[in-house]
């Protein structure tokens, strides 16, 4: 594939548990091979030249799960953080977390703050990982941090978001079949495109993403001028 001429991708990686149903698997099978298509996802984002990769991975409503399912998930995704880490490093991809960190178990954070501190000094390539994210509560939270600085308008609001430093998204994927965002990147994501596929998100690779990239590359925007 040709290089994108996308910058910012975001993607709602959903259907790993509808994966794992399909084929007779535990649930946490299915999350496991949704890290999988992360990883292949993001190394061909890289080769395409998209620098900025932003993928919703555990959502605020997401602790109303099964709690059995919602400890592992926790699990995997604290071995996802420290088993990657080091070849993100040899990538040279800066991490990025958003959402409400410190609703996680305290290892869970240590992985976190540790992978990031150790990958802050890349710059070109961001992987943004949402977790305990919702659009509405980071709203609530950056308009509270402009309010206490005195000021509330669009770009006080903008500086305060979690994604403060990222460009807004060019565009977002949605995989599993399900046509809405769901409480995903609400402010930023006003003038995305959209893309809809029912390829359940273990599924997704580079011939999905370059489907969804041809079909961008289709569109014109206009940002309501």
């Amino acid at each position: 594939m040709a290089k994108s001429q996308i910058n910012h991708l975001a993607i709602i990686m959903d259907g790993n548990r509808r994966w794992a149903k399909k084929r007779g698997l535990p649930v946490h099978l299915g999350h496991a091979e949704g890290v999988k298509a992360l990883d292949r996802t993001a190394k061909a984002c890289k080769h395409l030249g998209i620098h900025q990769v932003t993928v919703f991975a555990f959502s605020t409503e997401n602790w109303k799960r099964n709690k059995t399912e919602v400890n592992a998930m926790l699990k995997l995704l604290e071995k996802t953080i420290r088993e990657y880490t080091d070849q993100m490093d040899k990538e040279q991809v800066r991490l990025k977390v958003i959402g409400r960190v410190k609703d996680f178990p305290k290892s869970l954070q240590s992985a976190i703050d540790q992978s990031v501190n150790k990958l802050k000094h890349y710059q070109k390539d961001v992987l943004t990982i949402a977790l305990s994210y919702g659009g509405r509560d980071e709203l609530v939270r950056a308009a509270s941090k402009a309010s206490k600085a005195g000021r509330i308008d669009e770009r006080s609001l903008a500086a305060n978001l979690d994604t403060a430093g990222l460009s807004d998204p060019d565009l977002i994927i949605r995989t599993g079949g399900q046509m809405r965002l769901s409480n995903f990147l609400p402010w930023q994501g006003v003038y995305s495109e959209l893309y809809f596929t029912n390829t359940l998100w273990p599924d997704f690779g580079e011939k999905e993403l370059s489907r969804a990239l041809s079909e961008y590359a289709k569109r014109k925007r206009n940002f309501g001028r």
